[in-house]
């Protein structure tokens, strides 16, 4: 089960969160988050951004040409993504495990972040299927757990690294060093690699793919709506 409610954890984080998130992943997020918009085809489609946060993935769709709406439970992050597009994104305030969209309302969607913090990721991905249309892809960006040589170092940072930086930084970030490490590595002892798989499978994603980025830190998923 999720140890902290997201909503709170990312609500002193706005205004922030877009230069201190690239630092803190040594400037890796942003390539991240790149990759995952590049699994899209350049169809023009209206693609869903789910866990929107600050508009960070759905500027990277604006820029490749598709109509865009982002999702997030957090009022305070939608307020930055409102100063960032004005009225470019149809920005909506509600969670992704009940979406207030019909179903296979989108042609893709993207989500970043997201499943550590929900209670049911099965039920979850079933949601994030429901509003794509057959046939569209549907991207997940996760944070991930490095394998081999990488992960001592892994470690060290997010056990030691991460919370002098949150310290160092406070306005939120603290919490967000202190939690981020155990939370990253929990839900890939609980999910594993196959697990997740199966999740998607279940929800009707098929032909997923997967990509390990930078050492195992960043994993991208994608896959096509059944």
């Amino acid at each position: 089960m999720p140890s902290i409610d997201a909503t709170e954890l990312f609500a002193p984080l706005g205004a922030s969160y877009d230069r201190v998130g690239a630092a803190l992943s040594f400037g890796q997020d942003p390539l991240w988050r790149r990759f995952l918009v590049s699994r899209l085809p350049r169809d023009g489609g209206h693609v869903v951004d789910v866990a929107t946060g600050t508009g960070l993935v759905a500027a990277e769709l604006l820029g490749r040409g598709h109509r865009v709406t982002g999702v997030d439970q957090s009022a305070e992050m939608l307020v930055r993504a409102r100063q960032r597009f004005s009225d470019r994104v149809e920005l909506v305030e509600a969670s992704a495990e009940a979406m207030p969209f019909a179903d296979a309302a989108f042609d893709h969607l993207t989500v970043t972040y997201l499943l550590r913090y929900v209670d049911d990721p099965g039920a979850t991905v079933g949601e994030l299927a429901r509003v794509t249309r057959p046939g569209g892809v549907v991207a997940s960006l996760e944070f991930g757990v490095p394998d081999g040589l990488a992960r001592p170092a892994w470690e060290l940072y997010v056990r030691a690294g991460l919370p002098l930086a949150g310290r160092a930084l406070r306005k939120g970030w603290r919490e967000v060093g202190d939690f981020l490490g155990t939370s990253i590595r929990e839900y890939w002892e609980r999910y594993p690699l196959e697990g997740q798989l199966q999740i998607w499978s279940a929800a009707g994603i098929e032909d997923v793919e997967v990509r390990k980025l930078s050492l195992g830190g960043g994993v991208v998923m994608w896959g096509r709506r059944a």
